[in-house]
């Protein structure tokens, strides 16, 4: 999450936001890159941990009606709060397009997942890998080929834009194969159970497994990413190499990003952690943290005037991006502290 923070600050203050893509091998610089190369490991890694939670959710005596439509429920709210609060957050008005992003595609894989726990955790587990493994497959359909039902392709596996009425909606996150990241993490619940050496030792193995996969089939560059590398100007190898597709997630950044995860979590599974901890902090909140952290950026860039400046020096994005992490901490405990509360029940959604 405070690595997240990093990418939407660039976005509201970077010089070339709205120039270049960071990973426009023709115009980047490696530390420009590589600050939006680091934010790749956020959204694999809420899904993920989403699939995740609701295991431990489900493992601490719920049925799995329960747990269904506390998914259910769950997702839909966020993909309300996507249409409403986040729109809100990135425009400071509701004229622009209708964006779907990463709560939109949260949410409706909340959902699916209400209705995939029924099935067996191994044929879960099974279909979650061989969707993941394989919809890379689909990257020759294109959404034109279904003419007027080409909106549904988008919103599934290619990135588009479509009208509804005289709204104008992008699709950002198509939701395949990110339903089946967030109920791998469901299937991985039991990994998570085990006692700490047993589970430590897995999420170890599993995740160099992962990031050598990564490695090998990336190397190979026949399958994996409708982008292949290539050898570039010397420097620029290696981030052709890590240049991954993320909308939507290819096989291999699903593996550059969900392997070395795990063996971070693997490492953190050693340490002792206080309340306070700005990690814990932020992790205990991380839907209020997401919206506000957002409407803080938004205000930043306003008060320091983005706009007529035409954006700022990289390292000034830094900055701002420590400043909107400190800012964010105090904020966070309050509400952290404030959900705790008995009657606060209804901060749950947030």
């Amino acid at each position: 999450m405070i690595v997240m923070a990093l990418d939407h600050t660039r976005d509201f203050f970077h010089a070339a936001a709205l120039a270049f893509r960071p990973d426009d091998l023709t115009r980047t610089t490696p530390i420009l890159f590589f600050t939006r190369w680091i934010t790749h490991f956020c959204a694999p890694v809420f899904m993920f941990t989403a699939g995740l939670g609701a295991f431990l959710w489900y493992s601490r005596g719920h049925t799995k009606a329960q747990l269904s439509r506390f998914l259910w429920t769950r997702g839909l709210w966020l993909v309300v709060l996507e249409l409403t609060a986040l729109r809100l957050a990135l425009s400071f008005d509701f004229s622009g397009p209708v964006l779907l992003t990463v709560l939109w595609a949260l949410g409706w894989s909340m959902v699916a997942l209400g209705f995939l726990i029924y099935l067996p955790l191994r044929v879960l587990a099974c279909l979650s890998v061989a969707v993941i493994a394989l919809h890379n497959l689909a990257d020759p359909v294109s959404a034109s080929q279904f003419g007027g039902a080409a909106w549904i392709w988008n919103i599934l596996h290619q990135q588009g834009i479509f009208h509804v009425g005289s709204a104008v909606v992008v699709v950002g996150y198509p939701l395949v194969p990110w339903i089946f990241v967030m109920a791998a993490g469901f299937c991985f619940g039991p990994v998570v159970a085990l006692p700490p050496i047993q589970r430590r030792r897995w999420m170890t193995r599993i995740g160099l497994a992962l990031t050598a996969a990564f490695l090998i089939i990336r190397a190979i560059n026949i399958y994996g990413d409708p982008v292949r590398w290539s050898t570039q100007f010397p420097g620029m190898t290696v981030l052709s190499f890590l240049r991954v597709t993320k909308y939507p997630p290819s096989l291999d950044f699903l593996l550059m990003t969900l392997g070395p995860a795990l063996l971070l979590l693997a490492w953190f599974d050693h340490l002792s952690w206080s309340p306070t901890n700005p990690l814990i902090v932020f992790g205990r909140v991380p839907l209020f943290y997401f919206l506000v952290h957002f409407y803080l950026i938004h205000a930043l860039a306003i008060v320091l005037q983005v706009v007529p400046h035409g954006g700022y020096a990289l390292w000034v994005v830094y900055v701002v991006w420590l400043a909107v992490v400190a800012m964010m901490y105090p904020v966070s405990l309050w509400y952290a502290r404030l959900k705790q509360r008995k009657h606060a029940w209804w901060l749950s959604y947030l």
